[in-house]
């Protein structure tokens, strides 16, 4: 059965913008365009649980456990696509389960080489004869819990820039970082309230979260995507990058790959060291192509 979560969350936004009375209808539109929804998941009793966190999985009776070389893939955790809310441009199953498995320490040595052998994502179609997965006598087996949902407004750093991170002087600006915030001033002379209404629609939520589906891929991780791709299209003759010229390149691609590429997951992990994230394209996500989902693992800065 499809989510009773269903909605419109672009027209939501769009009436309330246009009940302000002093946004032109084209502002908005630009603005919409840049506008994401993210499902913040996250422990204790708020709310219908949509799926679970460690423990074991359940995986169909004819498949066995995700694995790498070394053995199991880490289970982190799973939710059931009928009870997630739907959010315009986030093409999940409609039903079924998503699984996802991360080797962490394994991914974040591999993440340079490309090698995406240490983490899975697993759907498991609704009518599929499953089975609670036997525990290994290798691998620890966390606590398990269950996660509720909650819907966050999620904008790209060049219109909401992070908080944690020192606004920059404008003279610190690359010339594309400078040329974008002059088009964002043209195109969105509102963007301030504009802003501020997206958080009042959907205000965030200020306690732990285990994952968040959804919304806008990591600066970190956009940024090795768009060195590989880059790579890729300076080898095929797509592009000429002159000497000096990399960064330059590389901001551009970034801004490029930000619409093609979402987040399909990102998640702390137990030690809090570590972040798991699964990017994906717009295309394979809709296409149910899973298997096209690139996992980075970073770590914080704080460790």
């Amino acid at each position: 059965m499809a989510s009773s979560w269903a909605m419109d969350h672009q027209g939501q936004f769009r009436r309330a913008a246009l009940a302000l009375g002093n946004v032109p209808d084209d502002e908005i539109s630009r603005f919409i365009e840049h506008l994401r929804l993210s499902i913040r998941l996250s422990g204790g009793s708020r709310g219908v649980p949509v799926g679970q966190f460690r423990g074991l999985p359940r995986l169909p009776v004819d498949e066995g456990w995700p694995s790498d070389e070394f053995g199991r893939l880490p289970f982190i955790f799973s939710v059931d696509c009928a009870l997630l809310p739907r959010i315009d441009g986030f093409d999940l199953p409609v039903d079924g389960s998503l699984l996802f498995f991360l080797n962490h320490e394994k991914d974040h040595l591999a993440t340079e080489a490309g090698d995406q052998q240490f983490s899975r994502v697993v759907h498991v179609p609704a009518g599929t004869e499953t089975a609670v997965a036997e525990p290994s006598d290798f691998q620890p087996v966390g606590e398990q819990y269950d996660v509720s949902a909650t819907l966050c407004v999620e904008l790209p750093t060049w219109i909401a820039p992070d908080e944690d991170k020192e606004e920059e002087d404008e003279e610190d600006q690359s010339p594309f970082q400078q040329q974008l915030a002059r088009d964002l001033q043209r195109e969105l002379p509102h963007l301030d309230e504009l802003c501020a209404l997206a958080h009042d629609l959907w205000p965030p939520d200020e306690g732990f979260a285990s994952a968040y589906l959804g919304g806008y891929v990591d600066d970190e991780v956009i940024e090795s995507l768009a060195g590989r791709t880059l790579v890729v299209r300076e080898m095929a003759g797509e592009v000429v990058i002159p000497k000096g010229r990399w960064y330059s390149h590389l901001e551009q691609e970034q801004y490029r790959l930000t619409s093609e590429w979402m987040s399909l997951v990102v998640f702390s992990l137990d030690d809090e060291f570590y972040y798991g994230s699964f990017a994906i394209r717009h295309d394979d996500l809709a296409a149910g192509r899973l298997d096209k989902a690139f996992s980075v693992t970073t770590v914080s800065e704080y460790q």
